[in-house]
């Protein structure tokens, strides 16, 4: 006896999973300028690499004779896939259908996909599209309502996978309710320009609760969310958010138990840069370009900067030195004059964190005139902020080197040092406890105003002490490693990655964090 009757039914249901909203629907979403959920997951993959979970997964109807009268296929497809021959996980809601709002097999197979990456030890990359869960038949009866009270609670499993393996999240469209807090639950999270929102509740909710009429654009639009927080980058359209999310997982191993890949370099590790010699000016008070100092650093073409918009005093990337992949963390004195606010602070400690998770060396170029002051950042709670990422950098475990480019002041300046840092000074290098312009006007306030010409007596001052604040003698005293030319950082920084080697090694599986400020 053959079961090739059954089989041929497998198939039919297979092939009508595959169909999701029908022609008409996908052809709405194409006509809203968006990819379907299969079209995505195609996008982001190694050509032909994808392996669906559950492709016969659906919500059928069945008439009296248990013959099949309706099979909606379930709004969620997951699978395994390979990234430049790398396996990850990757999932996301179909839109076609019910607009991303999970039907019951959907949502039983979204939850599986953090189970599905945390078992196998891989990478997860979301593509979310869906406003979450309907009101429509919640007044249903019969049948099993909620979950069993001996489940886990079902946002455990997305917690714990941020402490286990990288995830990638991109918002390709309207993401609100549960959808929206996946995708911050994430080490990386980029939105479209033109064709993404990020919502907690939609302009309807919100008019209904607060009596205020937004469209989904000022609520959550790309505007919003630059500045916010709640992604970190933000993608010209679909296909640029593949490239990124490519490029983010590039730096990253599979998961904590392994270490980040280390690839050939072609960068000459001992390449000096003459334009580090100029690139810090004499006047303390002039900005310069901290971008492309870190990029004259690190390997050619390898830095790849995430929130650049949030907190924007702060600069947070990843790179590569040696082909070795490192965290890189350095100030921006345009915004500022580098000084860290509560957002940078909130962006600094996540980043930490992130470096930390998986172990990932972190370089840390410093021009830290210290925490924001004044009325805005009173209320912003800059100092509890700031503390917090003061102490992810000493209780961090991953190895660090610390760059002095140019100021270094204030408890600010504790957040750029791990433990056993490698130091580095160049000689713009200015450090204390305060700056000195600031620290001048409190400490000298009475000899200043009481001088003929107060101006003139302040300036005198702070070149006065401008000259005991040179780099020589901190070196000459052993108070950091090496006093270097700036053409040397890379060489010096290049040797640091084959001294840790061995240290990186040794860092593999979870990390654990206690309560922070």
């Amino acid at each position: 006896m053959s079961w090739e009757k059954e089989v041929r039914e497998l198939e039919r249901r297979r092939h009508l999973a595959k169909q999701q909203g029908g022609k008409e629907g996908i052809a709405k979403q194409h006509a809203r300028g968006k990819l379907t959920i299969r079209e995505r997951i195609d996008a982001v993959l190694d050509e032909g690499s994808f392996q669906e979970q559950g492709r016969a997964s659906a919500t059928p109807e069945y008439d009296d004779n248990d013959e099949l009268l309706g099979y909606v296929p379930a709004n969620y497809v997951v699978g395994f896939g390979k990234i430049e021959n790398r396996r990850v996980v990757v999932g996301g809601e179909d839109f076609t259908l019910k607009g991303g709002s999970p039907n019951a097999a959907g949502l039983r197979k979204s939850v599986y996909a953090e189970h599905l990456a945390t078992q196998y030890r891989v990478p997860l990359v979301r593509m979310l599209e869906g406003g979450g869960g309907s009101v429509k038949g919640s007044g249903r009866k019969g049948g099993t309502v909620g979950e069993p009270v001996f489940s886990q609670p079902r946002f455990k499993i997305i917690a714990d996978a941020m402490m286990e393996v990288p995830i990638a999240s991109g918002a390709m469209g309207a993401v609100a309710g549960f959808p929206a807090g996946r995708l911050v639950a994430s080490h990386f999270a980029v939105m479209t320009r033109h064709t993404s929102q990020v919502l907690i509740g939609g302009p309807a909710l919100v008019e209904r609760a607060l009596g205020v009429r937004l469209s989904k654009e000022e609520l959550g639009g790309v505007e919003v969310h630059a500045a916010s927080g709640v992604v970190d980058n933000i993608a010209e359209d679909e296909y640029d958010a593949f490239r990124q999310i490519r490029a983010f997982l590039s730096y990253l191993p599979s998961s904590v138990w392994e270490r980040a890949p280390r690839i050939p370099c072609t960068d000459d590790p001992e390449r000096m840069e003459e334009e580090l010699l100029h690139a810090v000016p004499r006047d303390s008070n002039a900005a310069f370009d901290m971008r492309a100092i870190v990029q004259m650093v690190m390997d050619k073409d390898s830095f790849f900067e995430m929130g650049a918009t949030f907190g924007p005093g702060q600069i947070a990337g990843l790179a590569r030195l040696d082909g070795q992949p490192v965290g890189v963390l350095a100030n921006d004195c345009k915004y500022y004059a580098g000084a860290m606010t509560a957002e940078a602070a909130q962006k600094y400690r996540r980043f930490v964190e992130m470096c930390d998770t998986f172990h990932l060396p972190i370089v840390n170029f410093i021009d830290q005139p210290g925490f924001m002051i004044g009325p805005e950042a009173e209320r912003a709670g800059t100092i509890r902020f700031g503390m917090a990422a003061v102490s992810a950098a000493v209780q961090a475990s991953v190895p660090w080197v610390s760059i002095q480019v140019h100021k270094g002041f204030g408890v600010a300046t504790a957040a750029h040092y791990g433990e056993n840092a490698y130091v580095l000074a160049w000689p713009s290098v200015e450090s204390g406890a305060l700056p000195l312009e600031g620290g001048v006007a409190v400490a000298f306030r009475r000899e200043i105003a009481s001088a003929e010409n107060p101006d003139a007596k302040r300036k005198e001052l702070e070149e006065q002490l401008r000259a005991d604040r040179s780099p020589f003698p901190r070196a000459e005293s052993f108070a950091v490693h090496e006093l270097i030319d700036p053409r040397e950082t890379r060489p010096f920084v290049c040797q640091w990655i084959d001294w840790i080697q061995p240290q990186l090694e040794a860092l593999i599986g979870p990390v654990k964090f206690g309560m922070r400020p």
